[in-house]
C-alpha cells in the first residue's frame, strides 16, 4: 500500500496526464464528503438542498445550439463584475444565448436578479469528467468565459478536446495563490496551457500566470473590468431614497460595514460601541457576506445590546442602532447611501472584497490589512488617499471618528476615490475585443 502511494505521488509530480487522472480519482473519492457538505449547508441555507442534478450535469436547462456563450462566475463578486460584460455580449451578439453558471446559492440568486430570463442559468458541473461531459453535451457552448480565478482542470481539458476556446476574463492571481498552484505544477501547467487567452487585471497577475505555464502569447493585460461599473439611474434613485429614509429628519450619519465574514462582526460591533460614545446618533448598516450567517449576526447585534432593524422586515430604522442588511442584490445602492464604507473580508485573512463600488460612489473607503485579493486596487486607492487601512478594531474606531467629524476630509477622500474609479475604466472594451477573436 505504501509503495503504491509512493508511486502515485511520484507520478503526480512527474507526469501531467497522470496528475489529472489522480486529481479526478481524488474528486470521486471525496464525493461522499462533498455531498455531506451540501447536506450540512442545506440545514442553514435550504437552497443548497435543491438542484443537485445540475452539479452533476443533469437537468441543465437552456438551449442546445451552437450559438451559446458559456460564462462562469463562481459567486456574488464575480457575478457583479460580469454584469457589464454580459450586457456588452448581449448587445454585440444578439442572436447568441448566454449560459451563466456559478457554484453558490448566493451567486445563483444574484444571477437571477441581475439577468432574469435574458440568460440561461445553471450551477456549473462539478469538475468530474462525466459531469462535465453531460453539461457540454447539453449546452454545446462555442466559447467558455471564466471570471477571475475559477480554474478547473477537467473542464478546461474537456473544452480543449472539443475545440471550445476558453478565455479567463478579469484574471487575477495573488502571490499566495501562485505559491499554492506551484505545489501542484504538473496539474496546473497543462491546465493553463489549455487556455486560449488570459485577460489579466494587472501585469503582476499576468507574470504569475506565465510563470506557472501560461504561454506568453495567450496573455493580455487589460485592467480590471470592475472599474467599468455602471451606476444606473435606477440604482442612483434607490441609493438616494435609502439615504433620505435612513438619515431621517435628524440627518443621521451612516457607517456601512459591507461583506463581513465570521470573526469580523465581533470586531466591528465592539468598534461601533466605542464610536457611538462620541457619535450617539450614528447608524451602522451591517451586511454579512453570506446569507446563511444573517441569523447569527442578528444575535451578535442584540446580544451586544444594540437595537436592531432588519432590511428584510422593514424600511424603518427609527429607534435602531443597527440595520442588518439581510436582503439580496442591494449592496451597490447601500454604498451610495452611506458616509463611510468599511469593506469586509479584510480584518480576517479572506483577502478583502470589492472596493471599487464605494469608490465609484465617491465614498471614503476603510478596510482591514488582509487585501491580497485586491492588491492593485487597494494600492491605487491608498496612493491617492482615497482609502485607509485599519490594522485593528482600535484603528477602525480612530479612523471612523476622524472622518465622521470632518466633512471636508470625507469629501476629499471621496473625490479622490471617484477619480481613481473613473481613470481606470476601459478594461471592458479590451476584454470584449479579446473574446471577439474567438467567436
Amino acid at each position: 500500500m505504501l509503495l503504491a502511494l509512493a508511486k502515485a505521488l511520484f507520478l503526480l509530480k512527474s507526469h501531467p496526464f497522470m496528475s489529472r487522472f489522480l486529481y479526478s480519482f481524488l474528486f470521486y473519492f471525496l464525493l461522499p464528503a462533498i455531498i455531506l457538505r451540501l447536506l450540512l449547508r442545506g440545514l442553514s441555507s435550504p437552497d443548497y438542498a435543491h438542484r443537485w442534478g445540475e452539479r452533476f450535469g443533469f437537468g441543465v436547462k437552456g438551449t442546445s445550439t451552437s450559438n451559446t456563450i458559456w460564462l462562469h462566475a463562481v459567486s456574488v463578486g464575480e457575478t457583479i463584475a460580469a454584469v457589464p460584460l454580459v450586457t456588452a455580449l448581449q448587445e454585440k451578439y444578439p442572436d447568441d444565448r448566454l449560459m451563466v453558471t456559478c457554484m453558490t446559492v448566493t451567486g445563483s440568486a444574484r444571477i437571477k436578479a441581475a439577468f432574469g430570463d435574458s440568460v440561461d442559468h445553471s450551477y456549473a458541473p462539478y469538475d468530474m469528467p462525466d459531469s462535465v461531459a453531460r453539461f457540454l453535451n447539453r449546452v454545446k457552448p462555442k466559447i467558455l468565459i471564466i471570471m477571475e480565478t475559477e480554474l478547473w482542470p477537467n473542464i478546461i481539458a474537456a473544452c480543449h478536446q472539443r475545440n471550445i476556446p476558453v478565455v479567463l476574463a478579469n484574471g487575477r492571481l495573488s502571490e499566495r495563490s501562485a505559491r499554492g498552484y506551484q505545489r501542484i505544477r504538473p496539474l496546473v501547467h497543462p491546465m493553463l496551457s489549455g487556455l486560449s487567452a488570459v485577460a489579466a487585471q494587472h501585469r503582476d497577475d499576468g507574470a504569475r500566470f506565465v510563470a506557472l505555464g501560461l504561454p506568453e502569447a495567450a496573455l493580455k493585460v487589460t485592467g480590471n473590468i470592475k472599474f467599468d461599473l455602471n451606476l444606473s439611474v435606477a440604482v442612483r434613485r434607490q441609493a438616494a431614497a435609502l439615504s433620505a429614509k435612513w438619515r431621517g429628519n435628524r440627518g443621521r450619519q451612516i457607517l456601512l460595514a459591507a461583506s463581513t465574514h465570521r470573526g469580523e462582526d465581533e470586531i466591528i460591533l465592539a468598534a461601533f460601541a466605542q464610536i457611538k460614545k462620541q457619535v450617539s446618533d450614528l447608524l451602522l448598516v451591517l451586511v454579512p457576506r453570506h446569507p446563511e450567517r444573517f441569523e447569527q449576526v442578528a444575535r451578535l447585534c442584540t446580544d451586544a445590546g444594540f437595537a436592531l432593524a432588519r432590511r428584510s422586515a422593514s424600511d424603518s430604522v427609527t429607534g435602531a442602532d443597527i440595520l442588518l442588511g439581510d436582503s439580496m442584490g442591494e449592496l451597490t445602492a447601500f454604498f451610495g447611501a452611506c458616509d463611510i464604507a468599511f469593506v469586509g473580508g479584510s480584518l480576517v485573512p479572506t483577502g478583502g472584497h470589492n472596493m471599487i463600488e464605494p469608490a465609484a460612489w465617491k465614498v471614503p473607503v476603510l478596510a482591514g490589512p488582509h487585501l491580497f485579493n485586491f492588491t492593485e486596487v487597494s494600492q491605487l486607492l491608498l496612493s491617492h488617499d482615497a482609502m485607509r487601512v485599519c490594522e485593528t478594531g482600535e484603528q477602525l474606531v480612530e479612523q471612523s471618528l476622524e472622518l465622521l467629524g470632518d466633512q471636508h476630509q470625507r469629501d476629499a477622500m471621496g473625490e479622490a476615490a471617484g477619480l481613481v474609479a473613473g481613470a481606470n475604466r476601459g478594461a471592458l472594451a479590451n476584454l470584449v475585443a479579446i473574446i471577439a477573436g474567438f467567436i
